[in-house]
């Protein structure tokens, strides 16, 4: 087969159609957790977000207006759930914002307990290896009512899988 120009301008074109294809399937092919940058919510208050926070299985955290933190069997963000382990202990907490919105950086800073979780996908060996220090980020959106509730995305990227933190309902005094 003999190349002229137009034989070469047509596998141009035809390359071009097929890498454009497979860029926009790639695309198709990730979750809504990977590429996320935020919720784009800007007025939340440390004080707002100091507090009690509760998810399931006896998961809580304490985050306190002068910026400490207690965490009580808190999963890893991200690959680190598949893993398993489940921390407990003390740290610090802030409320960043950029151009996307707010998050909670939440900073493990004093292991005292390591746990693993039941239906772990890739368990370590014991709970011991897990991390000792660790860090989370934590999206803050809004509910319904406008108060702060905070997440982060774990497990598989392409999955989106959502671990959601909901504040702790606060006693109130008897009539």
């Amino acid at each position: 087969m003999r190349i002229t120009r137009g034989n070469s301008l047509r596998r141009l074109r035809r390359y071009g159609a097929v890498v454009a294809l497979l860029t926009t399937l790639t695309a198709c092919l990730a979750g809504p957790g990977q590429y996320y940058e935020g919720t784009d919510v800007h007025d939340a208050t440390a004080a707002e977000v100091a507090g009690a926070w509760k998810s399931t299985e006896g998961t809580a955290m304490t985050l306190r207006p002068d910026g400490t933190a207690t965490v009580t069997r808190l999963d890893g963000q991200d690959f680190d759930f598949d893993d398993g382990w489940r921390l407990s202990g003390t740290g610090t907490w802030s409320l960043a914002d950029d151009a996307n919105g707010q998050d909670v950086r939440l900073e493990l800073t004093a292991r005292t307990k390591a746990e693993t979780r039941a239906d772990a996908t890739t368990p370590l060996p014991d709970a011991t290896d897990a991390p000792t220090t660790y860090t989370w980020r934590f999206f803050v959106d809004r509910d319904k009512q406008k108060k702060p509730v905070l997440f982060f995305f774990f497990g598989d990227p392409d999955a989106a899988d959502t671990y959601v933190m909901t504040r702790k309902p606060t006693a109130t005094a008897a009539p």
